[in-house]
């Protein structure tokens, strides 16, 4: 699914963009544990997370995450969005919550075998 189209399926606002809307999101990871990130970790993912310090921008470039979606309205410090541009991280935030995030994403097709939510 392209990122153009996530942008108004789950209400993003820019914070950090560096890609280009056409770029292909292929899987989805929800998760506020950041080892379960580690482990999950596949090309092309965005992250839902509610965690908005600078060690999800340390996680996401360790796994080579170039997206990343902050869930109910949270708001990442400044440090956080000075490290996302430095490390080339695309950063969006999110008014819903990540269990409507990830339902409407599942809605508009990608399925469990694209999609991953970790509790």
């Amino acid at each position: 699914m392209k990122l153009a189209d996530i942008i108004p399926l789950i209400e993003l606002e820019p914070v950090v963009v560096i890609d280009d809307p056409d770029y292909e999101i292929e899987t989805v990871c929800g998760c506020d544990l950041m080892s379960d990130v580690l482990a999950f970790s596949q090309e092309k993912t965005m992250l839902l997370t509610g965690l908005t310090n600078p060690h999800v921008i340390r996680t996401a470039e360790m796994t080579d995450l170039r997206f990343i979606i902050f869930v109910r309205g949270k708001r990442p410090p400044q440090e956080t969005i000075d490290l996302a541009k430095e490390k080339g991280i695309n950063l969006y935030l999110s008014p819903l919550s990540m269990f409507e995030c990830c339902g409407r994403l599942y809605k508009a097709g990608l399925d469990s075998e694209t999609m991953r939510s970790i509790d």
